[in-house]
């Protein structure tokens, strides 16, 4: 029996974190897709309908929270999980994030990105 292989999109706009994380999902078996702006990623996300989203809040063009909206108003797409991977860890980020629908909220400088991955397939479970 093979194991499913997930698909991941990580909109993340630091190309350098988002290539890190990116390595490391790829060691661990998923695929995974990335976009350096919110644009960019809400309209790859219709494309390839992802397992589960990974969205930074502060990016260009459109910032998470917006395309985390526009995520669970879209009917093809509002059932995906969306975790918040940013490194906004105020109570009120937090609480609007869950408000518009994020299934977790992480914040980047409290994780390693093995830790990352970990919860993301806690998430997947």
């Amino acid at each position: 029996m093979t194991e499913k292989k997930y698909n991941i999109l990580l909109i993340e706009d630091e190309e350098m974190l988002a290539n890190m994380y990116e390595t490391k999902f790829k060691n661990e078996g998923f695929d995974i897709r990335k976009a350096l702006d919110g644009e960019t990623g809400l309209q790859l996300a219709g494309e390839i309908k992802p397992d589960i989203i990974l969205l930074d809040i502060i990016m260009p063009k459109l910032d998470g929270f917006s395309v985390l909206k526009k995520i669970k108003e879209n009917d093809k797409l509002k059932s995906v999980p969306v975790i918040l991977l940013t490194n906004l860890g105020q109570d009120e980020d937090i609480k609007k994030g869950q408000t518009l629908g994020a299934a977790g909220y992480l914040v980047k400088a409290n994780l390693t990105p093995i830790e990352v991955v970990n919860k993301v397939k806690e998430y997947l479970k």
